[in-house]
């Protein structure tokens, strides 16, 4: 079976990256910008080291900041509808997964406006036209959105998120700059760098691993391992790390799929708006242990990339518990909390766990589960 791989064009990794902005879009004939942002990011002046870039060549451009941090189907719509006023030819978004999501969206739709119905891009939509020109800037360390060829929606409506999968929404440029990430907070930095080891790990056992995957999953697990206590710490060697693994995990998870753990993390956030990386990083143990009767032969390879030692001396059944050891550690080295109480309600346990088992991610778990025993998983985290 051939193995298909969707990168972005280009992309620009390093301190000072953010310097090739202006002349991708002045090269590319752009005339004006559409900066896709959330309000939290203006408000603390992350935005404006690139509006300052773009103002400084007097490059026209128009912020769109109406995003919530679990983005919804509205703020899709509303965005779409400002975009085709705003007389903006080209899309810069900042931001996390919240911010690249909903830009990927409205690109998407601007060009395809046969999918108005947000709703209509759930899955592997049919679209035919790539989606505006993008220029993605991540300002967290985690979701990988700016490589991905995915983006989630929330139903508000319906209470659950939706994930899309599409080869045209991808970013033509991702710019991935550490000083970019600096100011953000311990608690999200962990989040989000918890979320990244999630997307290398779970992209590492699922059904659709290949060579070529591997070797970024292997990779990304051994430069998040490394780096993410000093990015909590706020130190540039940490924020550089983290800046390039989270990256290299997204290479290779968005081209196989992910599992169980995101498909049961979506539904916490859509629910009850827990932070998307808190949630699979309070899963990820549970995840590794449900899957190590058809995985566990890989596990060595990922508590080796995490700095196990002795890990080539040991039996598989060692390995495997010492490589789930050691991601809990780490999780609780940044501060995850260590299960659901407090979060997850009796009562809507059977809800989440038939929208995991219909969630995107579900068919790519190396493990063929059942609502039942997803309830069964959500019940041993409360």
């Amino acid at each position: 079976m051939a193995n298909r791989i969707v990168l972005n064009t280009i992309s620009y990794h390093g301190k000072g990256a953010i310097e090739n902005i202006v002349p991708e879009l002045t090269g590319r004939n752009y005339k004006k910008a559409f900066v896709c942002s959330d309000p939290d990011l203006i408000k603390f002046g992350v935005v404006a080291k690139v509006t300052d870039l773009l103002d400084k060549a007097s490059f026209p451009y128009e912020v769109y900041s109406d995003i919530k941090a679990n983005p919804t189907i509205e703020n899709v719509q509303h965005g779409v509808e400002a975009f085709k006023t705003s007389g903006a030819d080209c899309i810069v978004t900042i931001g996390g997964g919240s911010a690249m999501d909903t830009a990927k969206a409205i690109g998407i739709i601007v060009n395809n406006p046969e999918f108005a119905d947000v709703r209509s891009l759930e899955g592997v939509a049919p679209t035919k036209k790539h989606a505006v020109f993008t220029i993605a800037v991540p300002t967290t360390a985690g979701t990988a959105a700016e490589v991905t060829i995915n983006y989630v929606i929330t139903d508000v409506e319906k209470k659950r998120k939706f994930v899309c999968v599409d080869t045209n929404d991808i970013p033509e440029v991702a710019v991935v700059d550490p000083d970019m990430m600096s100011s953000m907070p311990k608690g999200l930095t962990a989040a989000t760098g918890m979320d990244a080891l999630t997307h290398a790990i779970e992209g590492y056992i699922t059904k659709g691993a290949c060579a070529i995957s591997d070797m970024f999953h292997l990779e990304a697990i051994r430069l998040i391992s490394t780096h993410l206590r000093g990015a909590v710490a706020n130190t540039p060697e940490g924020r550089e790390g983290m800046a390039l693994g989270q990256y290299i995990a997204g290479m290779g998870f968005s081209n196989v799929g992910l599992g169980i753990v995101h498909s049961m993390a979506h539904g916490l956030s859509a629910l009850y708006d827990t932070p998307h990386g808190v949630a699979c990083a309070i899963i990820l143990p549970t995840g590794l242990e449900y899957n190590k009767s058809v995985a566990g032969a890989r596990y060595a390879a990922i508590g080796k990339a995490m700095g196990v030692e002795g890990i080539d001396n040991m039996t598989q059944e060692e390995a495997v518990e010492a490589t789930i050891a050691a991601v809990k550690k780490l999780s609780a080295d940044v501060g995850i909390p260590a299960d659901l109480k407090g979060i997850l309600k009796e009562e809507d346990v059977q809800f989440l766990s038939e929208s995991a088992f219909a969630d995107a991610c579900c068919p790519g778990n190396p493990r063929d589960t059942s609502v039942e025993e997803i309830q069964a998983l959500y019940r041993s985290l409360m």
